[in-house]
């Protein structure tokens, strides 16, 4: 049994993970997050961080940014492993995480579904194999999301682009608009796209096109279920381990 720390708990996202738990055999939230109690629990919800005095074995947070310091603070001093699933991290909070990652376990994702995590796998995989045979492939990685997302490109969409760079032999250069100069395409271009419209939750597509033969790999969150069932699967995996930065594809490789 993983005990868990629900951070942001009254949020739609916490409250989507605690009807999950509640179902689950191997995780049980046993306390809760919020500025705003206004939704009842079945664990004890607590305004502040510091104020939570409940033992615990891990904690998910779909907060804020905000809080992050104090999310850190009681991580390394309870030792307890943190899941962070907020975004919109700035430089600084990032190199902050980073420091943390060196007196507790942290493990950190841009998107927790595990059908993203396992195609950027995928993707790493495709680009490797096509840079060892002439690497003649274009890539390009288009993005879709409901109308009232408000970042372009999404974090997935970079994470995605982040993960074909790493074990790519070439430097790849991110180009988001072409309307703005006309030339040919560049060979180490990762074309980056969004679009945005109706109730779309979250679609994924890298594409790499060849001489006479395109290669897709795509993926679609047809609801917000998967994002909440992941960074659970992310708490159980965490629960005892070692100080570290952790993603979700140490989680994809147990």
């Amino acid at each position: 049994m993983t005990r868990i720390i629900m951070c942001g708990c009254n949020g739609a996202m916490g409250r989507m993970i605690t009807g999950i738990v509640n179902e689950d055999a191997e995780a049980e939230i046993v306390a809760g997050i919020d500025m705003v109690d206004t939704k009842e629990h079945c664990y004890p919800v607590f305004q502040k961080l510091a104020d939570c005095d409940v033992e615990a074995d891990a904690l998910i947070d779909f907060s804020t940014p905000k809080i992050l310091d104090d999310i850190l603070t009681f991580s390394k001093e309870k030792k307890v492993p943190v899941v962070l699933c907020t975004t919109g991290y700035d430089d600084e909070q990032l190199a902050k995480i980073e420091e943390a990652a060196t007196q507790t376990a942290v493990l950190k994702s841009a998107n927790m579904s595990l059908g993203i995590n396992l195609m950027v796998e995928l993707c790493k995989i495709a680009t490797k194999v096509f840079a060892n045979h002439g690497d003649n492939f274009d890539i390009e990685v288009i993005e879709k999301h409901h109308n009232q997302k408000l970042d372009a490109p999404s974090g997935t969409a970079l994470m995605i682009a982040d993960g074909i760079s790493s074990v790519s032999p070439t430097e790849k250069q991110y180009v988001y608009d072409r309307h703005a100069y006309r030339k040919k395409r560049d060979k180490n271009e990762i074309g980056i796209h969004s679009i945005r419209g109706g109730t779309i939750v979250g679609e994924h597509e890298v594409i790499f096109a060849g001489h006479d033969e395109v290669v897709s790999i795509k993926h679609e969150a047809h609801s917000k279920e998967v994002f909440a069932i992941g960074s659970i699967n992310a708490a159980v995996f965490m629960k005892d381990k070692k100080s570290g930065m952790y993603d979700m594809s140490d989680l994809l490789a147990e």
